[in-house]
């Protein structure tokens, strides 16, 4: 998928790419990085001034708004057909990570199925129907390593990302043999402002290994290019969900231990 030379410039050469939360982050380095391969892009976000930056950066449109509610969804795919004539690549990026454990507010629960999960759901209702026509289409999930480990200190972000990966997984399994691809973008710690969010468990547990977007970016690309349904930016990860699903009380105590640490420290 490169040109005689090898370059990658022509990798996606007038294939319409959107990508939802692309003001910032990791979904601002996809933008810029699907642009970079000669992709015609849409940058979506609820911030419309970030969108419009990341879009001018990359000579992308910008489409900004809500990309969860089933009437934003809409919105925004209707608009996106019309920028881009068709869609060949929908990254469903944007996400929230509300604090909190059991007892956290039905607003934020409420808030990470809408944008975790429901967002994606409602993605794939509107593009099937034209990818399974045409026989082709590629669905990326920004997933998280949260969504095939846990995230301590954020039980609506992991049991939602949990979530989004079991979607891609179905979509995967249901429809792979009618050209339709699926990718699961599963990095740990992420230097974005949803790391900074995430305050002392993100400090202690992602900060250390923290990778820049675009290095997020250049993995999916890799990635959609050896037709991998995970991404892993960080390799380890694999091993640790392997033996999460191997040797599942020996992990959970693990992590258990991680958070007495955390405790700790707090109490400190």
């Amino acid at each position: 998928m490169t040109d005689e030379h090898g370059s990658p410039a022509a990798e996606y050469a007038g294939q319409g790419v959107v990508v939802t939360g692309a003001g910032r982050g990791i979904g601002a380095a996809l933008a810029r990085a699907f642009a970079a391969a000669g992709a015609r892009v849409v940058v979506n976000d609820l911030d419309a001034a970030a969108a419009r930056k990341v879009a001018a950066d990359c000579g992308a449109a910008a489409v900004p708004g809500d990309a969860a509610s089933a009437e934003g969804v809409a919105a925004l795919v209707s608009a996106a057909r019309a920028a881009l004539g068709d869609i060949d690549v929908w990254c469903a990026n944007a996400g929230v990570a509300p604090v909190g454990g059991a007892g956290a507010p039905a607003a934020a629960w409420a808030s990470a199925w809408e944008v975790n999960v429901l967002a994606h759901v409602r993605a794939a209702d509107l593009l099937l129907p034209r990818w399974l026509e045409r026989g082709s289409g590629r669905f990326v999930a920004t997933v998280s390593a949260a969504g095939l480990l846990t995230m301590l200190g954020s039980a609506p972000y992991a049991v939602t990302k949990h979530g989004a990966l079991a979607f891609a997984e179905w979509l995967a399994a249901t429809y792979r043999h009618r050209g339709v691809r699926v990718h699961a973008l599963c990095p740990q710690g992420v230097r974005t402002d949803m790391l900074a969010s995430t305050g002392a468990v993100g400090e202690a547990l992602l900060a250390p290994t923290a990778l820049d977007p675009e290095d997020v970016a250049g993995a999916l690309l890799t990635a959609l290019r050896e037709d991998r349904f995970l991404v892993l930016p960080h390799p380890e990860v694999a091993e640790y969900y392997a033996a999460r699903a191997t040797e599942p009380d020996r992990w959970l105590g693990g992590m258990n231990r991680l958070q007495r640490e955390l405790e700790r420290n707090e109490a400190l």
